[in-house]
């Protein structure tokens, strides 16, 4: 099919499910996705190593404002791990600083996920994009510094074995926000008595998506126009999880002078609220003032773009 990539910058608006290529960083995934669609604005929801391939929801135009409503979500991977070696990344993009002779059972990869189930702590690995004084640690890791990292709470909620044949162990992972896979594997492996490294990593599942809903490079670069722009989602789509509430024009209007509106209904502590127009048009999220009972905007869509 003769792919008709668009030159133009367009003021697009929507959210793309891109199934990430291994070998390329989120931020140039994001670009080529970007090319091809020709969107004027774009930004990506979080960021997956470039290892990891599988899901990263990519935004156009004003579905950027609510980006950031998907950092907090939950995520499912699938891991392959490599039982025995130890790399200096902690997957296949490091060089390999240590091995272990031990052979490893099923009943002790069984008992390492008992440990690591439910709620544990993890201590971001220096092979990440978290920044100290204004640098990420890999920057650091590659200078052959190491900057001492706080420790994290993460949840764990379910790991399945998906395949185990020693030294190879593939593992299904729901996770939360926050979550390092490549440090649960080398936790892992210790609490086996062994090491470990990633050599695959592909994210299956964030906030509601999955990964049969997404779309490769490849496929959209093979679509024209209209068929590319048709697997765009809607911009409300990254803020499903919030409660909506449809308001009339009149409150509309003055939200986005910037006004705040009263509201009857008390929404208690609940925040943000999705707003929405009568015939069903997505405005934007607002904050809920008990102590006013008031509604204060918190992201509008621009008035030329909703849609």
């Amino acid at each position: 099919m003769n792919n008709q990539i668009s030159r133009r910058k367009r003021a697009l608006n929507g959210v793309l499910l891109l199934d990430k290529d291994s070998g390329m960083s989120s931020n140039s995934a994001l670009q080529r996705a970007r090319f091809l669609y020709g969107a004027a604005k774009a930004g990506h929801t979080g960021v997956l190593d470039p290892l990891a391939t599988g899901l990263l929801p990519v935004c156009f135009g004003e579905a950027t404002k609510f980006a950031q409503y998907l950092l907090d979500a939950d995520k499912a991977y699938i891991a392959t791990l490599h039982l025995g070696v130890a790399t200096s990344t902690g997957d296949a993009e490091g060089e390999i600083v240590a091995t272990a002779d031990t052979s490893i059972t099923m009943a002790q990869v069984e008992a390492a996920i008992a440990a690591f189930s439910g709620e544990i702590t993890q201590t971001p690995p220096m092979y990440s994009a978290i920044k100290h004084q204004g640098k990420p640690l890999y920057e650091y890791a590659r200078a052959g510094i190491t900057i001492e990292r706080k420790s994290r709470q993460v949840t764990i909620y379910q790991i399945d074995i998906l395949e185990f044949a020693f030294p190879k162990l593939v593992i299904n992972v729901r996770c939360s926000k926050g979550t390092y896979i490549r440090t649960l594997a080398e936790d892992m492996a210790k609490h086996m008595g062994t090491l470990a490294y990633l050599t695959a990593l592909r994210r299956t599942a964030t906030a509601g998506f999955m990964i049969g809903e997404t779309h490769t490079l490849a496929a959209i670069n093979s679509e024209d126009e209209t068929a590319r722009d048709n697997w765009l989602l809607p911009c409300d789509v990254l803020v499903q999880h919030f409660p909506a509430v449809t308001l009339t024009d009149k409150d509309i209007l003055q939200l986005q002078h910037g006004v705040a509106v009263h509201c009857e209904q008390n929404y208690g502590t609940i925040s943000p609220l999705r707003i929405y127009a009568a015939n069903g048009r997505f405005i934007g999220l607002v904050q809920y003032q008990a102590a006013s009972r008031r509604l204060k905007v918190l992201r509008l869509m621009n008035t030329a773009s909703a849609s």
